[in-house]
C-alpha cells in the first residue's frame, strides 16, 4: 500500500553538498557520504541527490562517488544530474539506487522515459520538474539548467505526457519557493494532481513538518520532499543535518 514519504534531497556541487535560495547562491553544507552515514542512522524514507552541476556542464553522472554511496547507504537512494540514455540508468539501478530523475534529457526528448521505463522499470524512473509561477499571466513555467532556461512546454500537459509514457514518479521543484522556508505552494501541488494519478512528490519551501503536514493533507499520498529543512537548525541556519517527521505519519 503506498504511503506519504518523507525525503531529504540533498544539492551536489562541485563534489559537495550545498544548499540554494531561489536556485542561487550555493551554500556548503557537507559532504555526501557523511550525509548517508548519518542519515542511515535516522530511519529515512528516501534520500535524493541531485548533480546541479551535470547537465549544465554536460557533464555525465559521478559513478564512482555515486557506487560509494549506494554501497554505504541502508536507505532508498534516488539520484538525478546528467542521465542522458537508458545505459546510464541502468549502470545506476545496478549500483543500487531506487530510482533515477531525469529533467532536460527528458524535456528535449520525451521518448527517453519510455527508454528508461522499459530498461529499468517505470517505478524507477521519476521525472523531475523545476517551475516558476507567472505572476502576469498565471500558471507555472518549466525551467532548466538550473532555472536559466525557459520552456514554452505546459506543466500539466507535460506531467500527463511523462506519466503516458512509462515515469512511474513526477517530481515538482518551485524554484521561488527553494531554500525559502515559506511553505510549500499549495495550489501548485493541487494542480499537478488534479491531472495526473502517477506517484509525485514535491520539493521547495518547507520550513517545518506542519508544513510537510499541509502538503499532505492537501493532496493526499505524495513525497514532502525538503532541503533546508535537513541541513539547517535555528535562525541563522548553522549546518545540522537532521530528519523529523509528522507525528501522524512516525
Amino acid at each position: 500500500m503506498l504511503r506519504s514519504r518523507i525525503i531529504p534531497c540533498l544539492l551536489m556541487h562541485d563534489g559537495g553538498l550545498v544548499k540554494t535560495q531561489q536556485f542561487k547562491d550555493p551554500k556548503y553544507v557537507g559532504d555526501p557520504l557523511n550525509a548517508v552515514k548519518i542519515f542511515n542512522e535516522k530511519a529515512v524514507d528516501e534520500l535524493m541527490f541531485l548533480d546541479i552541476d551535470a547537465s549544465v556542464l554536460q557533464k555525465a553522472p559521478n559513478l564512482m562517488l555515486l557506487r560509494s554511496l549506494a554501497v554505504e547507504s541502508r536507505m532508498p537512494l534516488a539520484y538525478g544530474g546528467g542521465i542522458k540514455t537508458a545505459e546510464q540508468a541502468a549502470q545506476i539501478i545496478a549500483m543500487g539506487f531506487e530510482k533515477v530523475s531525469i529533467s532536460s534529457a527528458a524535456l528535449a526528448r520525451p521518448a527517453l522515459i519510455r527508454e528508461m521505463a522499459e530498461t529499468v522499470g517505470g517505478q524507477s524512473v521519476a521525472v523531475t520538474l523545476d517551475v516558476r509561477k507567472n505572476r502576469l499571466l498565471g500558471g507555472y513555467t518549466i525551467y532548466t539548467n538550473n532555472g536559466r532556461e525557459k520552456h514554452k512546454t505546459s506543466l500539466v500537459e507535460f506531467c500527463q505526457q511523462a506519466a503516458e509514457l512509462g515515469a512511474g514518479e513526477i517530481v515538482i521543484n518551485s524554484i521561488d519557493r527553494d531554500g525559502m522556508m515559506n511553505g510549500y505552494d499549495l495550489d501548485l501541488a493541487r494542480q499537478v494532481r488534479a491531472a495526473i494519478s502517477t506517484p509525485m512528490s514535491i520539493l521547495g519551501g518547507a520550513s517545518s513538518v506542519d508544513d510537510m503536514q499541509k502538503l499532505i493533507d492537501t493532496v493526499g499520498i505524495v513525497g514532502a520532499a525538503a532541503g533546508s529543512l535537513f541541513v539547517f537548525k535555528g535562525t541563522f541556519r548553522a549546518v545540522l543535518i537532521n530528519y523529523a517527521r509528522p507525528a501522524r505519519l512516525a
